[in-house]
């Protein structure tokens, strides 16, 4: 399965802006979330990303590159803004298809496992002629995670665990929409790493703090920095593992340790 994943906006395009964030951040991070769970958890799954930093892409680039690449499927990842009272989450696809579509089908199972984790209000799914819909030539989805401008919305947008499970509420879907299956134990390559995140701080001494409340409970960790959307961050790293059973064993303790938004992260 061939996924094309648009994080909306970016570069000298900050999309909807709202209480200290920009759109283009958002999406960006919850795209490589989703890229994330699905290379790392997946057979099968090939996943090309739009932008996979805070770059300019115009709509055309993003609809002509993924018909070029024959894309089985087109997800762009966006958040809402309107008057700073509006709440909730909607999707959409083209307006000129019917209700017993093929994309429509793949949008009602993803719709319906994104509502049950995402942890925001059901605006409904809806239909409109935006370009990615109407010019990619494969059945196509867009999320609008959100309201950027309405503050309780935008709360939950600055945690990361939220983040994370918004991206796991869209891969859930795509797994029952396209019917993928898990990678099986020591499927993946020799040099495949399962590592354990137990945070993100743009503050060193911040995620400096967090690898000593680890220790206190017995857990090594270390702290690695990564550029993301071009601002620096550090990043606590718990372990890492070839086998991601033994990876999943490690979160349960660092999450037992009273880290709840720690997650496993897959390189090769």
């Amino acid at each position: 399965m061939k996924l094309y994943l648009d994080p909306g906006h970016g570069g000298n395009d900050p999309g909807a802006q709202g209480n200290g964030l920009s759109e283009k951040n958002i999406t960006l991070d919850i795209a490589q979330r989703i890229r994330s769970i699905l290379v790392s958890d997946y057979r099968n799954v090939d996943v090309r990303l739009s932008r996979s930093s805070d770059s300019s892409k115009s709509l055309q680039q993003r609809t002509n590159e993924a018909n070029d690449w024959g894309a089985d499927y087109f997800l762009s990842i966006h958040c809402n803004a309107f008057n700073g009272n509006a709440r909730g989450y909607e999707d959409y696809i083209h307006s000129n298809l019917s209700d017993s579509s093929k994309t429509a089908g793949y949008r009602n199972v993803l719709h319906a496992e994104i509502i049950k984790v995402n942890q925001l209000s059901n605006r409904g799914k809806k239909k409109a002629n935006f370009h990615v819909l109407r010019e990619s030539t494969m059945s196509a989805m867009l999320s609008e995670n959100g309201f950027i401008d309405n503050q309780q919305d935008a709360a939950l947008m600055r945690t990361a665990s939220w983040r994370q499970r918004v991206a796991q509420g869209h891969v859930n879907g795509l797994v029952k929409a396209f019917n993928l299956q898990r990678k099986e134990e020591g499927n993946g390559s020799d040099d495949q790493l399962f590592k354990v995140i137990a945070g993100s701080f743009k503050s060193k001494a911040n995620a400096e703090q967090r690898v000593e409340a680890l220790k206190k409970k017995g857990i090594n960790s270390y702290v690695d920095s990564l550029t993301l959307s071009g601002e620096l961050w550090f990043r606590v790293q718990a372990g890492a593992f070839s086998k991601r059973s033994n990876a999943e064993n490690q979160l349960n303790q660092v999450k037992k340790a009273g880290i709840p938004d720690a997650y496993i992260i897959s390189d090769s």
